[in-house]
């Protein structure tokens, strides 16, 4: 993770954990690996770096640039999004991966309305492996919005009443999410695509950036004792909230409790990234990874699906070469392309 202002070795790490379980859980482990909270870890992630700069941006000149912020977004986002997204579409007709694709589907999948599309449209006609768009979609309607309520908020409340705000919204959320559960037996497509359902998943991060945000705040610091007391209690929330399956509560409450467990998590990776608990977030491999994540989340399903087909096989050896594709696409993505629209960028949108 690079970002402007200020750089985190730790949350290249947790990206690269977030990636790595929503590999593994396309993979074929799904039912052992939770890739669903892979992507939660996105949203969290996605939240709080977003939200710190503009915060510094807002702190430093009573406002903020949304030509720069929204210049910034197209700049990161969309080169390696429309690529990947042309490239599996020319594979689709072409014949090397199957698919039967219409161009309404195409269409929402290249206007970042993927969830909303799979939720009253039909899966068998998107870019076939590219339903991952759905959380693409997610974020990019969280773009869309926030910078402007941003502003409103900021020029009304200091960070903390932002903070109290933002805690008001992710309960509305939450209770939007049992209405649709118990009140209208929604389908689990439902919940868990929509940009309406989940966005508090990204607002969780947002949370931790105006209140006791770890770059920016005074570190809590109350000893060693209390710090591991903490994360042994999210890790148990964590791991409830993997273990207990009814689907009622898998599509209403496991997404809050996800995003209050992260909280502590991601404070104690970065203010405590030094202690073994945390340091192995720093190898050189796993920042790596979290460097090139954006554009492995987007491959890996197309790797996968060419692996199993030509490999005849779902094997393990099948799940390192999917891999090693993925990786070895994202690097060349990284390198020829997201460094390069970075630097443009740069030179410029000063």
């Amino acid at each position: 993770m690079s970002q402007k202002g200020f750089y985190i070795q730790s949350l290249d790490g947790l990206r690269a954990i977030a990636v790595l379980l929503v590999f593994v859980g396309h993979a074929g482990f799904g039912h052992i690996v939770p890739g669903g909270l892979g992507v939660t870890v996105f949203f969290f992630l996605s939240g709080f770096l977003i939200t710190t700069l503009m915060r510094q941006e807002y702190e430093k000149n009573s406002s903020i640039s949304f030509s720069k912020f929204y210049l910034r977004r197209v700049y990161r986002i969309f080169p390696p999004f429309y690529l990947v997204l042309g490239l599996v579409i020319v594979l689709a007709l072409a014949g090397i991966i199957p698919s039967n694709m219409k161009w309404e589907a195409l269409l929402a999948q290249a206007f970042q309305f993927t969830n909303y599309y799979l939720i009253f449209g039909n899966l068998d006609h998107t870019a076939p492996g590219l339903t991952v768009l759905w959380s693409l979609s997610v974020e990019e309607h969280f773009y869309l919005l926030f910078p402007l309520a941003f502003m409103m908020m900021a020029k009304r409340f200091g960070h903390k009443g932002m903070a109290g705000i933002i805690v008001g919204f992710c309960l509305l959320v939450l209770l939007w999410r049992v209405y649709l559960v118990f009140g209208q037996n929604a389908p689990q497509l439902r919940t868990y695509y929509a940009t309406d359902t989940r966005i508090d998943s990204i607002m969780f991060g947002c949370l931790m950036a105006l209140w006791n945000n770890p770059v920016m705040d005074p570190v809590f610091d109350k000893g060693r004792a209390a710090v591991l007391a903490i994360l042994a209690g999210a890790g148990g929330i964590l791991l409830f909230c993997l273990l207990y399956r009814d689907p009622a509560f898998r599509e209403t409450y496991r997404y809050t409790l996800q995003g209050i467990a992260l909280f502590p998590i991601f404070y104690f990776a970065i203010t405590k990234s030094n202690w073994p608990l945390f340091v192995w977030l720093n190898w050189g491999v796993l920042r790596y990874i979290g460097k090139v994540s954006y554009t492995t989340y987007l491959i890996h399903p197309t790797a996968i699906t060419l692996t199993h087909k030509y490999m005849q096989s779902t094997g393990i050896l099948a799940i390192i070469v999917a891999f090693a594709l993925t990786i070895g696409f994202s690097a060349l993505m990284y390198h020829l392309v997201e460094r390069h629209m970075s630097a443009l960028r740069s030179r410029l949108h000063q």
